[in-house]
C-alpha cells in the first residue's frame, strides 16, 4: 500500500488529555459534596457569573427581545430542519410484536427518556447551531423535560442568540452555566431538581472529559474530542474550495485536526500553499486557532489508488468526511467509518454544522469506527416485552430448564418447573438432571 505523508502531524488529540481528566476529576468530587454551593464557586471563579443561573420567565423575556427578526427567522429555519430529519429517523424505528413461536408473543417499544440535559458552549465562539441541534433532536423524539445550559458570553449572561435557539428548538428550562459545572449540574439535577436521564453537546476537553466520567451515571451522546475534518479529493476537484474547507473546521480550536487524503500530488502541493494563505486572512481569534490547529495536527496523505483512500479513510474515522471526487456513489457505498459523509463540492461541513438538518454532535478520535453521532435515538430506548399463552409456557419451561441445569443454575429451573407442576400437574416432562453443587 502506498502512503505518503506529505504533512505529517506534530500532536494528535489524545496527548492534550490528562490534565483534562485531572481538572474534571477533581471539579465533579468537589460538586458531589458541595452540590449547588460549588457549582455557584465554580461559575464565580471560571466564568465571573454570580447572577441567576436558573433563568426565570421574566430573564429569558427580557434577553430575546434583544434579538433581531432576522436572526430569528435564520435560527426558525435551522431548527425547522433538524426537527424534521429527526422525526424522520424517529419514525425509522417502530413498535413491533411477533410470535416467535406457537402462543410465545414478543415485542418492542419505543420510547423516549424523560429527563434530557442538552448543553452548547459559548467560549471562543457562541455556538448558536448546538443549542437547537440537542434540544430539536430531544424534542422530536418526545422527550418530557428538556433542559438546556450554556456559558455566560465574554462575561455578561447567556448570548441572546443562543438562549433564542433554546427557546425555538423547545428547551423546558434554561440555565446559565458553563463547563463541567454545567455538566454536573445537568447530569445530578441541581437548580431544577430534574436529573438527566441522557446529557448532550459539543464542549472543550474538560466538558468532555466531565460527560466520560459522568457516563454510567447518565447517558452521553459520544466521547468527543476536539472537532475533526477529513476531505477525500482526486485530481478533478478544486484546490481552492478544499483548502477553504480545511480551513473552515481548523478555526474550531487549536487541536482540531485537518486532514487531506488525495492520489493527486499536483492538488496536494496546491492546497498546501493556499491553506496557509487562507489562515493569514482570517480575524484574529480564528486565526490563532486555525494556524495552531494545521500546523500541529494538520496532515495531507498521499495514496495511489481510491481504494488505499478508502482504507485510510476508514482508519481515521473523521468527524467529519467530505468527498471531492468522481463517481460521488461509489465512494458512498465503500467508506464505512465516519461521523458524517459530505458527498460533492456543492456540499460543505460549514452547511452540516449550520442548517442542512443531520446533528453536527459527532463521534471524534476515532470513535466512528463503532458509532454514528447523535441522533432521535439517543434519546429513545427500545424497551422488550413477552407473552406466552400456557401451553407455550409448557414449551419454553422444558428447554429452559434443561439449559439451566446444564449451566449449574437450579433456582432458575425450579422457576420453570413450578410452572410445569401447576399447569401440568398430570404430565411427566425432562426437566434435565437437577443440580447437586
Amino acid at each position: 500500500m502506498a502512503v505518503i505523508y506529505l504533512k505529517k502531524a506534530e500532536k494528535n488529540p489524545s496527548t492534550e488529555t490528562a490534565t483534562a481528566q485531572r481538572v474534571a476529576s477533581e471539579m465533579l468530587q468537589q460538586i458531589r459534596q458541595g452540590g449547588e454551593d460549588a457549582v455557584r464557586r465554580y461559575a464565580k471563579e471560571l466564568d465571573q457569573w454570580s447572577g441567576e443561573i436558573l433563568m426565570s420567565d421574566a430573564a429569558i423575556n427580557s434577553a430575546l427581545a434583544e434579538v433581531p427578526s432576522g436572526v430569528r427567522q435564520d435560527i426558525d429555519f435551522a431548527v425547522r430542519q433538524v426537527y424534521d430529519f429527526a422525526v424522520a429517523q424517529r419514525n425509522s424505528i417502530q413498535n413491533f410484536a411477533v410470535e416467535v413461536h406457537k402462543g410465545v408473543t414478543a415485542g418492542q417499544r419505543v420510547i423516549p427518556v424523560n429527563v434530557v440535559g442538552c448543553y452548547a458552549p459559548a467560549g471562543r465562539y457562541a455556538h448558536i447551531a448546538s443549542a437547537y441541534m440537542t434540544v430539536a433532536t430531544a424534542k422530536a423524539a418526545g422527550v418530557k423535560t428538556i433542559v438546556a445550559c450554556s456559558s455566560p458570553f465574554r462575561g455578561g449572561g447567556m448570548h441572546p442568540y443562543v438562549l433564542y435557539a433554546f427557546k425555538a428548538a423547545g428547551a423546558d428550562m434554561i440555565m446559565t452555566l458553563g463547563g463541567v459545572q454545567a455538566i454536573a449540574s445537568l447530569a445530578y439535577g441541581l437548580f431544577t431538581g430534574k436529573p438527566a436521564d441522557v446529557v448532550v453537546g459539543p464542549g472543550n476537553k474538560f466538558v468532555a472529559e466531565a460527560k466520560r466520567m459522568l457516563f454510567g451515571e447518565v447517558g452521553i451522546d459520544v466521547f468527543a474530542g476536539p472537532s475533526e475534518v477529513a476531505v477525500i479529493a482526486d485530481d478533478s476537484a478544486d484546490p481552492a474550495i478544499v483548502a477553504s474547507d480545511l480551513v473552515g473546521q481548523a478555526e474550531h480550536g487549536h487541536e482540531s485536526p485537518a486532514w487531506l487524503f488525495t492520489n493527486s500530488q499536483s492538488l496536494a502541493q496546491d492546497v498546501m500553499q493556499r491553506v496557509p494563505q487562507l489562515i493569514a486572512a482570517l480575524p484574529p481569534t480564528a486565526r490563532d486557532a486555525a494556524g495552531a490547529a494545521w500546523r500541529d495536527y494538520g496532515e495531507v496523505i498521499f495514496c495511489e489508488s481510491r481504494e488505499e483512500l478508502v482504507e485510510v479513510s476508514d482508519r481515521y474515522a473523521s468527524e467529519h468526511l467530505e468527498v471531492h471526487a468522481r463517481d460521488l456513489d461509489w465512494w458512498l457505498s465503500h467508506l464505512t467509518a465516519y461521523g458524517s459523509l459530505f458527498l460533492g463540492e456543492e456540499t460543505t461541513v460549514a452547511y452540516g454544522d449550520k442548517a442542512s438538518g443531520p446533528n453536527h454532535v459527532l463521534p471524534t478520535k476515532g470513535a466512528a469506527r463503532y458509532s454514528g453521532g447523535l441522533s432521535v435515538h439517543k434519546f429513545m430506548k427500545t424497551l422488550t416485552w413477552q407473552k406466552m399463552t400456557r401451553e407455550a409456557s409448557r414449551d419454553i419451561a422444558e428447554v429452559t430448564a434443561r439449559i439451566s441445569r446444564l449451566e449449574g443454575m437450579e433456582a432458575h429451573a425450579r422457576t420453570a418447573d413450578d410452572r410445569l407442576a401447576k399447569y401440568f400437574p398430570d404430565r411427566n416432562f425432562d426437566r434435565g438432571q437437577p443440580v447437586e453443587v
